[in-house]
């Protein structure tokens, strides 16, 4: 299970953060496991309004995340790629991954990184965070950016 080993992360005093979660439309079952999940995750961060904004699919979250990272003290990129029988499946996966690291790097902005790249709809259903799902990738991906940002903030702060 890929979940092995991840950190339990610490997250306070960020509900003045200003998030916005862009989601894939494709899989709308395993995308909408993965929305709730975001959605609750900044709920219990104490952050009542994100902004949510839905692009055709996975391909498309860097243009959009590329968009946002001006106006928002983090994005959460979630998606979905399923292997197929042709190489595309590869493409899509490392373009989308270098754009949205390109992001973050550029902007200085993090990007939660909730993109599953799986080999069936089973292995992505398992992540969604629906009833029944092992992992739930998409409050995962809210935790990782959100505390991250909340330490860039903390470097940033004059030190006194």
């Amino acid at each position: 299970m890929s979940g092995k080993g991840a950190p339990e992360l610490s997250v306070r005093n960020v509900s003045d953060l200003r998030v916005a979660v862009i989601a894939a439309q494709w899989h709308e079952k395993v995308m909408d496991g993965l929305v709730d999940g975001a959605l609750r995750a900044l709920r219990d961060l104490g952050i009542d309004e994100p902004t949510l904004l839905r692009v055709p699919g996975s391909w498309e979250l860097p243009v959009a995340a590329k968009a946002l990272a001006g106006r928002y003290d983090a994005i959460v990129a979630l998606g979905v790629v399923i292997r197929g029988g042709t190489p595309h499946f590869e493409y899509v996966c490392q373009g989308v991954t270098q754009g949205l690291t390109q992001v973050s790097v550029e902007t200085g902005v993090p990007v939660g990184f909730g993109v599953l790249t799986c080999d069936d709809e089973e292995q992505a259903l398992d992540r969604a965070g629906l009833e029944g799902s092992h992992e739930d990738k998409g409050h995962e991906a809210v935790t990782a950016a959100v505390a991250t940002a909340a330490t860039l903030r903390s470097v940033s702060e004059p030190w006194h």
